[in-house]
């Protein structure tokens, strides 16, 4: 026990082999810088793939036509989500596990969808019909028991605007799985009256009707107009009348034509109800 105590720590060191540690040591530091290097090669080239990515998904949207705010938006997706992969795949030569980080943004993404699903599913929609342009902005749409003309198409919302000035906010997800009338689609829209006069004044009434649209240029002639007696009341008949405008013509002339009916009827000895 007394030799032990009394031994010198400096003869003690010396039986350690220094060679053999700063081999260990080298081949340490060889090893992880060799995979710093490559960490850092593989980052420089991902990046170049990544920016070249970006300019090709920019160049596909814009021969498409994309609206620029869903432009922006799956640049940024693609470029965040390609330098996601680059920097799992970094982690990874650098000999870090990396599942436990796949585990993690797994359950992150899981628990952000459920907790958004219904803001997912407006912005799914928001996309669908940026890409797909079932109406733009201008047209007139009906959709879920709402109609007006489209004033701003948003990601996740599209901004109607009534006929009496009402500012109506439609989710996207409702629009895009929805039913979904679009009256400017085609450019041309049908407008339609409803008479009831007396049988007698029916030949007398259809030929008024003819000459009035004749008189109108925003009448178009072509689908011709048409009229027909839609029901009979007594000595009463129930006329319907339709005609084919612009589509932005559509509430000038069904007001301009009722004036008009309502004048040259009483003119003509016409009663109409």
């Amino acid at each position: 026990m007394d030799e032990i105590l009394t031994q010198n720590p400096i003869n003690t060191f010396s039986t350690i082999n220094v060679e053999e540690l700063l081999m260990k040591l080298s081949d340490t530091v060889l090893t992880f810088g060799g995979k710093i290097l490559l960490a850092i090669s593989v980052y420089l080239i991902g990046r170049w793939i990544v920016k070249r990515i970006n300019k090709i998904v920019g160049k596909l949207m814009k021969k498409r036509n994309i609206e620029p705010s869903l432009f922006s938006f799956v640049k940024s997706l693609v470029s965040i989500s390609l330098n996601l992969i680059l920097i799992i795949v970094i982690i990874g030569i650098l000999g870090i596990e990396t599942s436990s980080f796949i585990a993690l943004f797994a359950s992150a993404g899981i628990a952000i969808g459920m907790a958004l699903s219904g803001t997912l599913q407006n912005f799914a929609g928001g996309v669908m019909i940026l890409l797909f342009k079932p109406y733009k902005v201008g047209d007139f749409i009906e959709a879920q028991g709402k109609m007006g003309t489209v004033k701003e198409i948003q990601i996740f919302n599209t901004i109607l605007t009534t006929s009496d000035n009402k500012i109506i906010f439609v989710p996207n997800g409702s629009l895009s799985t929805g039913i979904m009338t679009n009256f400017s689609k085609s450019g041309t829209r049908r407008v339609e009256w409803s008479l009831t006069i007396s049988g007698e004044n029916y030949d007398k009434t259809k030929e008024i009707i003819i000459s009035l649209f004749k008189e109108d240029d925003r009448i178009k002639t072509e689908p011709p107009c048409f009229i027909a007696i839609n029901s009979i009341s007594g000595s009463s008949v129930n006329i319907i009348v339709y005609a084919y405008v612009n589509e932005n013509d559509f509430s000038d002339v069904f007001h301009n034509i009722n004036e008009l009916f309502y004048k040259t009827f009483d003119k003509e000895g016409i009663s109409c109800k």
